[in-house]
């Protein structure tokens, strides 16, 4: 079993480099606190990957054959230290982003460190996630192409369940511009911008689908700019989140198919991940199940959840992926974010025993 001591050390390391992701400079500099951690560990240096300036991290043993994808950029603003620094409590590992998912970049390198033939490995720590990926996904779609598995280090769920499945993501900004008038004197002359885009905000509100488990959900709205004035602008936000690929796909016509009666209307945004189908991951939770019942650790569940992942992008390009692999806890984007320390060395067996049956299997075909 990996030593809690080392982990939870490690985790330190990273917690304490803060990385919101809108701070580049911030990013990059926890990107070579991650660096320098894999290079003791691995014995390695990382390829440094800075797509519009963000920095990716990569490591790859041979022709990967099994991707371990993370992040190391969280939500937390430069300073939130001061306020929730870096602690261990009675067992409970806190401090900004332990949880989500610095633990499981830790845990990853530990993994990774422990195999005696790391060939077919390959290991990508993004910077963007917490952004919705932009500037990493075609990376992380690259890296898994021709991959057997992806396995993902987000924090796991309740009780340690393993993510068999995440919903899609779509996101949408509504535009509608009417026509600016007295309020008072003539707003017969108007177009009121605010009016039609409550109305269009029932109609995309509507557009949910609960027997299918998708929800369409409007966010945020502005309209208007002074209290006297017939609005000529107004927007809304939509969220949509969805289990398949057809129901993003019905939304998003519906989206576009928008229109007011007498105001202009323009819809930016569109699907930002698709959907990981349970599918996906049925073979990988059953080998990693095993793997844990020889290990003896307690069986876990397989839940389906609505937050995304990148696990979205390497499911929807068609490669085998496991979500939830990392840290055992709770509390992401809050202040009581944690991770339980006893639960660290435990996962970091269980994904190492899952690399070793995957490797080995690929071994297996390969000699036939």
């Amino acid at each position: 079993m990996h030593a809690q001591e080392a982990l939870v050390a490690h985790i330190g390391e990273l917690v304490r480099r803060e990385s919101p992701s809108s701070d580049l400079d911030a990013v990059a500099e926890s990107a070579e606190v991650v660096a320098a951690l894999g290079e003791r560990l691995l014995g390695v240096a990382p390829e440094r990957i800075v797509v519009d300036g963000c920095t990716h991290l990569g490591w790859s043993f041979g022709v990967p054959r099994v991707l371990l994808v993370g992040h190391h950029d969280t939500v937390w603003p430069l300073g939130s230290l001061e306020r929730l620094p870096f602690r261990v409590d009675d067992g409970i590992v806190r401090g900004p982003g332990c949880f989500d998912m610095k633990t499981g970049v830790v845990m990853a390198l530990h993994a990774v460190a422990a195999l005696d033939d790391r060939d077919g490995v390959g290991i990508l720590i993004t910077g963007d996630e917490e952004l919705g990926s932009p500037r990493s996904r075609a990376l992380i779609e690259q890296r898994a192409t021709g991959c057997r598995a992806a396995l993902v280090l987000e924090a796991a769920g309740d009780g340690g369940a393993l993510k068999v499945a995440r919903k899609g993501v779509s996101l949408y900004r509504v535009h509608v511009t009417g026509r600016a008038a007295h309020a008072g004197l003539e707003p017969e002359k108007g177009v009121n911008a605010a009016v039609e885009a409550a109305e269009l905000l029932l109609a995309v509100a509507g557009l949910g689908s609960p027997d299918a488990g998708t929800t369409v959900t409007p966010t945020l709205l502005s309209a208007g700019t002074t209290t006297n004035t017939v609005p000529a602008e107004a927007a809304f936000s939509v969220d949509v989140r969805v289990r398949t690929l057809a129901e993003q796909e019905r939304v998003d016509v519906a989206m576009r198919a928008l229109r007011g009666r007498d105001a202009s209307v323009r819809i930016e945004g569109g699907p930002n991940r698709p959907p990981m189908e349970e599918g996906s991951a049925a073979e990988l939770f059953a080998l990693a199940s095993r793997v844990a019942a020889s290990l003896g650790i307690p069986p876990f569940e397989g839940i389906a959840v609505g937050g995304a992942s990148d696990g979205n992008f390497t499911a929807g390009i068609g490669v085998p992926t496991l979500d939830g692999l990392g840290a055992v806890g709770g509390g992401a984007h809050a202040d009581d974010e944690h991770v339980i320390a006893e639960f660290i060395p435990q996962r970091t067996a269980l994904l190492e025993g899952l690399l070793r049956e995957l490797l080995s299997e690929g071994s297996r075909r390969s000699d036939r």
